[in-house]
């Protein structure tokens, strides 16, 4: 069982790390795969966790280019304040001189109370949640192979969707690696990810979206295998998205809570 997620490996220079684009880290179409935004993210979140030595508190993604398939990635650690207990962080991922995305952040922690208003929504248990796979099929080797998904409430996108425009534009998933790991924040970072899953239970067609940012403020994590995912979409605009996906451990522990913007896509439904 490996130890992380991702491959990301040190250099000579402590504030430099280094990701091979490999196909599980990717996604898209066959010949067209690219570094999935969740993965940039959790690779700069470890990345900064490893220089910095301290866990991040929140941290958000700026997504400005694509990392095809066989690239290596560099990702660059800028400490721009380190206090005596909360660092602000800075991170750009390039290939050469193309940006591929940037992440600011906060990193630290502090003595104080713990508490938790966010309740997790009632849906039953893994064992009881039906198995759906990602639109894009069975490729052994995408991102998505890397994790076993449930459906708890909603429409995901492999199934026929009927009965048109979702009211609440909720979709419920318990989502677990298939690697085996337990919850960490950077594989909760690349879980952020996931909120295109809800559109088109939203919508009402199948439809998803390439990610402009991602932002994720982490909460106290447990070493949970299943994660519960409360995905919505909020609102449309002028053919964006806006959503935010909530991440509660299997005993309804608030783990993180992220929001995000997409480019709407729209899709063929998937061959029955």
């Amino acid at each position: 069982m490996p130890e992380h997620f991702l491959d990301l490996r040190p250099t000579h220079n402590s504030h430099r790390w280094y990701l091979p684009v490999t196909p599980g880290v990717t996604v898209g179409p066959a010949g067209k795969e690219f570094l999935f935004g969740g993965a940039g993210m959790s690779a700069a979140i470890r990345a900064m966790e490893q220089t910095c030595q301290r866990p991040v508190i929140w941290a958000t993604a700026h997504y400005l280019s694509f990392a095809p398939l066989g690239a290596i990635a560099d990702f660059d650690v800028h400490e721009a304040v380190v206090g005596n207990s909360i660092s602000q962080v800075r991170v750009v991922a390039h290939i050469g001189d193309l940006q591929v995305l940037t992440v600011n952040a906060a990193l630290g922690e502090r003595q104080g109370p713990s508490d938790q208003w966010r309740k997790a929504p009632d849906v039953p248990p893994p064992e009881d949640c039906p198995p759906v796979r990602h639109w894009r099929g069975s490729s052994s080797e995408s991102i998505h192979a890397r994790f076993e998904t449930l459906l708890a409430a909603g429409r995901y996108p492999t199934q026929k969707i009927e009965g048109g425009r979702s009211e609440d534009g909720r979709l419920v998933t318990w989502v677990r690696s298939t690697d085996g790991l337990c919850a960490s924040a950077d594989l909760l970072a690349v879980i952020a990810d996931f909120v295109p899953q809800a559109t088109s239970h939203a919508l009402g067609y199948h439809a998803g979206g390439n990610s402009l940012d991602n932002t994720v403020r982490f909460g106290r994590i447990t070493p949970t295998d299943w994660i519960l995912c409360d995905i919505r979409i909020e609102m449309i605009e002028n053919g964006i998205i806006h959503g935010s996906i909530h991440l509660f451990s299997r005993d309804g522990v608030l783990m993180a809570t992220c929001s995000q913007s997409l480019i709407l896509r729209v899709h063929a439904p998937p061959a029955a």
